[in-house]
């Protein structure tokens, strides 16, 4: 596909941009945008931005008038670098970065563009920030939970399906939370009654594997934090895991509503939705380091 194709079916507002600009003549058109580390085929993830987009458009900003919003998804950590320098390209006002995964390449490929991020776990842990308080530097962001939220997810795998025994977590490593998740769920095993196990998956075929080792033995049950592979891929997941009579547990509801037994966690849309009200400060003017992190319960 052509650099200009691409362009116009994943941001589509990119090639835009001059039309807006003339239509707006006299006032500045601001550029909005958004690195998402996955592809518009997941439901989730442009459930996210949507959430997003409906925020800013509350707060005045109407795509094509008075702002453009351009998106860039990418899979893989090589693919999210790239996208990562081609928004940067772009000369953005500021960048909503989707999940850890994203905001980390954005980070490491500048300093002084705004980010503004969505849905990360523990940002000063990640290494993002040094003060929830006062971020500094041109970051800021609406983080989700802690990695003890973990012991939740197995609190609750036990409530509901008590005959487990065996727990496998199985996770994206690009997550960088998930060590930190993995940790705390092998140091409650034993309190429960149960056996962990991590399996760190990456892709699909990865999943297929995971799923059918672990499901060979009875009377296991699932952890499913939050990654790319894992939210790419959640509905085959949860289908494998019903096949092999595998309980799950995850961290969003759109996993329920995929049919996966629980969740426990933040209402990820909220976060993407407040994220708006903090983009909508640093096109006035604020700095980013001068808002605090704030989580949502």
């Amino acid at each position: 596909m052509k650099r200009r194709q691409f362009i116009t079916l994943i941001g589509g507002a990119a090639a835009a941009w001059p039309l807006a600009t003339r239509a707006q003549q006299g006032e500045r058109i601001r550029k909005v945008g958004i690195l998402v580390p996955g592809t518009p085929a997941t439901r989730q993830l442009q459930d996210w931005i949507a959430a997003f987009r409906d925020g800013l458009q509350k707060l005045g900003w109407v795509d094509g008038r008075n702002v453009v919003i351009v998106e860039r998804w990418a899979v893989g950590s090589e693919g999210l670098v790239a996208a990562a320098a081609e928004l940067i390209d772009l000369a953005p006002d500021v960048v909503l970065t989707a999940t850890a995964s994203a905001t980390r390449p954005m980070l490491a490929a500048t300093r002084t563009l705004s980010i503004v991020f969505a849905n990360v776990p523990d940002p000063v842990d990640n290494g993002f920030v040094t003060s929830l308080a006062r971020p500094a530097g041109n970051i800021t962001g609406f983080a989700n939970y802690e990695p003890a939220i973990a012991i939740k997810w197995l609190e609750l795998l036990k409530q509901i399906a008590p005959g487990v025994a065996r727990v496998g977590v199985i996770y994206d490593p690009a997550n960088p939370t998930v060590a930190a998740y993995l940790r705390a769920v092998e140091a409650a095993a034993p309190s429960f009654g149960v056996h962990a196990l991590g399996t760190a998956v990456q892709d699909e075929e990865g999943i297929e594997r995971a799923i059918a080792v672990f499901g060979a033995e009875p009377n296991g049950g699932l952890i499913v934090p939050s990654g790319p592979a894992t939210v790419n891929h959640l509905e085959r997941l949860i289908a494998l895991a019903t096949a092999k009579a595998l309980p799950s547990i995850h961290p969003t509801r759109e996993a329920v509503l995929a049919g996966a037994l629980a969740s426990y966690g933040v209402d990820t849309r909220e976060l993407f939705r407040s994220a708006a009200f903090y983009v909508d400060r640093i096109l006035k003017g604020e700095r980013p380091g001068d808002l605090p992190i704030q989580f949502r319960n």
